[in-house]
């Protein structure tokens, strides 16, 4: 499943210029698998990730990986606000792919 999910992310990403040009160079990777952890536990641990219950602006699980997406690429990668809210306003995006293919 973790495979799945960090593709989709690289897809989705490579697909949202805005976002993979704010990602600093030489840090794509990392920042991809960090971002795929944080939505692969957020799924396995939300009921109703399952059910299609996510991938909405604003939504409970989407509002849960955001927080702790943005607090993790802050400090372990130093992005900035700008780099981070890119990255957390791409996640609706990404969650309803991943829920679509759920």
């Amino acid at each position: 499943m973790f495979d799945e999910i960090l593709q989709m992310v690289k897809d989705h990403l490579a697909n949202n210029p805005e976002v993979a040009a704010a990602i600093p160079a030489g840090q794509e990777d990392a920042v991809h698998n960090e971002i795929a952890t944080h939505i692969a536990n957020s799924v396995a641990s939300a009921p109703a990730a399952s059910q299609g219950g996510f991938g909405a602006s604003g939504g409970p699980v989407t509002s849960a990986i955001e927080g702790s997406l943005v607090n993790s690429l802050t400090s372990k990668f130093g992005l900035p606000p700008s780099v981070t809210g890119a990255i957390a306003g791409a996640l609706p995006g990404l969650l309803q792919k991943y829920a679509n293919k759920a």
